[in-house]
């Protein structure tokens, strides 16, 4: 029930629900550490998404750097329903700074002027954001070496699908982080997106029929007790498999995507 969630926990269900749905199959002593790594993840995210301007949003970006070096350091928190939480699991040592900092210089891509120039500077940026969450939520429920790579892949293609999901949305903020060679295929540039989304059909339904491909290749394979880390590939998948038929991905998630959540949790097979 809403009301039996911590604070973090709440914040983390309100802001990245999928991830939120996926945490809940961590072992229970870890999973309030990871409803913080959701929130801050949460809070990268939206860097670009509330600033004005991109000098803002990596400002934005420094502010969370300073807060981590601040725990580390043994500095008092900062007064923020993120940063508190932030500050104690570091100081716990249950998240690696190095990889909460990795993951907030990921995010300057999205603070270039020109957008994301090519499909690989986009593959550059999805491993270090999104995959770097995989990567910390991974070493965080005790998967090391190999495992963290595999997770890593996985939570790239997540990346991948939600970028392709979140066309229109992103339009709304005028923003467009497809990258720029595979729009010009369709003759196509950032401003045309942003005005009208549909345009970006065709070249949505072909980056999601490669990344299906992927995902269907990848099969994480982490240690049981961090099965959490590697389930928002699930997702990804059913939504890959959506957005290269030409179809949209509902904007709640139906009783089918969190069965096979649930299916996969349980039985701890990606």
């Amino acid at each position: 029930m809403p009301d039996a969630l911590s604070p973090i926990a709440a914040f983390a269900r309100a802001h990245d629900p999928d991830r939120f749905l996926c945490a809940l199959f961590a072992p229970a002593e870890r999973r309030e550490a990871l409803f913080t790594l959701i929130a801050y993840n949460h809070e990268l995210a939206r860097a670009r998404e509330a600033a004005r301007t991109p000098l803002l949003a990596l400002m934005r970006l420094q502010w969370w750097r300073d807060a981590i070096g601040d725990a580390v350091a043994g500095k008092p928190p900062r007064r923020h329903e993120v940063a508190a939480p932030l500050h104690a699991a570091l100081g716990a040592g249950l998240l690696d700074p190095d990889a909460l900092l990795a993951m907030a210089d990921a995010r300057e891509a999205e603070a270039e002027e020109g957008g994301i120039p090519s499909e690989p500077a986009l593959a550059a940026y999805l491993r270090g954001s999104a995959g770097g969450f995989a990567v910390a939520a991974g070493r965080l429920l005790g998967a090391e070496g190999p495992a963290l790579a595999r997770l890593q892949a996985a939570g790239a293609v997540f990346g991948l699908a939600g970028i392709l999901r979140s066309v229109p949305a992103l339009a709304g903020q005028g923003r467009c982080l497809l990258p720029l060679d595979r729009l010009a295929e369709r003759e196509l540039v950032p401003e045309a997106v942003i005005a009208e989304p549909d345009l970006a059909t065709p070249v949505v339904a072909a980056m999601a029929a490669s990344g299906l491909a992927e995902a269907r290749a990848l099969h994480p394979r982490p240690p049981r007790t961090a099965i959490a880390a590697a389930l928002p590939l699930v997702l990804a998948r059913r939504d890959l498999r959506r957005l290269a038929a030409g179809r949209a991905v509902p904007a709640a998630r139906g009783l089918g995507d969190r069965l096979a959540v649930a299916r996969a949790g349980l039985l701890g097979w990606i």
